[in-house]
């Protein structure tokens, strides 16, 4: 079994493996840039058995390197009243930072 962990950012969940590569809301780091994940919700090693957080797993830590950061598709709402005039157009594209997890330390 692989280890993996949960981890909380940008207020949303990830599972997270070693090697893997995540988009998160953007975090202020640059290309290159070590970054430390937390807080850490549940973490498996891989050997021994899953520890779940009550909230937080204390003494996990999750780390990774910033790879770039992007933009996303662009999102578009539009609103209508039929036969009254009204019409509205907004566009939104979030901006996103790509991690590469380098390792993932249980308790």
């Amino acid at each position: 079994m692989d280890a993996y962990a949960v981890v909380e950012t940008g207020g949303k969940q990830y599972l997270v493996r070693p090697g893997e590569v995540v988009r998160v809301e953007r975090i202020a780091a640059k290309a290159g840039d070590k970054v430390a994940l937390a807080p850490v919700l549940a973490v498996c090693s891989g050997q021994a058995a899953t520890v779940i957080g009550a909230p937080v797993v204390e003494g996990a830590t999750v780390t990774a390197t910033v790879a770039r950061e992007l933009r996303e598709d662009k999102v578009v709402s539009f609103k209508k009243k039929r036969r009254k005039g009204y019409r509205k157009k907004i566009g939104h594209r979030q901006t996103l930072t790509e991690l590469k997890i380098e390792a993932i330390n249980a308790p």
